[in-house]
């Protein structure tokens, strides 16, 4: 029964992710295509190579994305394997079909005459589209796989390689645009979107911790086993001032199951005595993961 419950959850955690990459991309569609594109601002990863290549040729950017998307992709599938390009290929096609879709249905040309609210806002759509896509294990692709190839035989962050490629994309939009001041817009997308996706994961994975003193803690701790699904440690306390021995539940969870922890202890006892603090960092069961880079012995 345990199985056929962990997998129904893994199937119903997998269906999540599908649906909030589906909800990223559209963010991201419209971000690029109505604010970004119109506007000859650009932005960084294959969507900023794309709208150059489209000012420069006229080509349609979802054929110049999936393109160079797909040749990509196959280099990640020999070398980073299926599973990390599943979800990848996923957002990938339903970003191309978005942008196709919009380009067809829409083709007006919003805030014209105010180019920097244009890349606020559409930084602002894109950033947060990358951002729930991230938060959701898929990305855009583009400069996400070649950081991740580079990464794996190369001792370099993702994070300066995906920057690197970024600014050198954003600066060779003067090649057919010819004007500093798109590129300085270009610049200003860059910020915004990395500070929106910043926000976005962070919010999604951030984690609260709850130190809980009830004389109820058995059944507060077998509510939020069952119900948010976390785990509980007990710890043996003493009041100082009475010298009463006590126990006091040491809780670690997601914030989105802040609310449901505590309408729990309301529930069973609402005069317990509660401390809830955000942490920075929560790895292991259930959580992130140790990102951590052994070093190799010399010979």
């Amino acid at each position: 029964m345990n199985h056929v419950n962990i997998t129904r959850q893994s199937a119903m955690k997998e269906l999540r992710d599908y649906v909030m990459i589906f909800i990223a991309m559209m963010s991201y569609a419209i971000g690029w295509s109505v604010f970004l594109l119109p506007n000859n601002i650009t932005t960084g990863g294959m969507a900023g190579v794309s709208s150059i290549i489209y000012w420069g040729t006229g080509l349609p950017v979802q054929y110049t994305y999936f393109a160079i998307n797909a040749a990509l992709l196959l280099l990640a599938l020999k070398i980073l394997g299926l599973r990390f390009c599943m979800k990848t290929i996923y957002a990938v096609v339903v970003l191309t079909v978005a942008i196709a879709v919009s380009g067809s249905y829409y083709s007006g040309h919003l805030l014209a005459d105010q180019p920097f609210m244009a890349s606020i806002i559409g930084a602002v759509f894109c950033g947060c589209g990358v951002g729930l896509g991230l938060a959701n294990n898929g990305s855009t692709g583009g400069t996400d796989i070649i950081a991740a190839v580079i990464n794996k035989y190369r001792d370099i962050s993702l994070g300066r390689v995906i920057m690197i490629c970024d600014v050198v994309i954003i600066t060779s939009s003067y090649l057919v645009l010819k004007d500093w001041e798109r590129v300085i817009y270009g610049y200003v997308v860059l910020y915004v979107t990395a500070f929106c996706i910043d926000q976005v994961v962070n919010s999604a994975r951030s984690s609260v911790q709850f130190f809980i003193i009830s004389d109820k803690y058995a059944e507060i701790g077998n509510r939020i086993n069952r119900e948010p699904h976390r785990g509980c440690t007990v710890i043996d306390a003493q009041g100082f001032y009475s010298g009463k021995p006590m126990k006091m539940l040491f809780v670690l969870a997601k914030r989105r199951q802040s609310e449901m922890i505590f309408r729990i202890i309301n529930d069973v006892d609402p005069h317990a005595f509660v401390s809830q603090s955000a942490v920075i960092g929560v790895y292991g069961e259930g959580f992130d993961h140790f990102k951590v880079r052994t070093r190799k012995a010399k010979d």
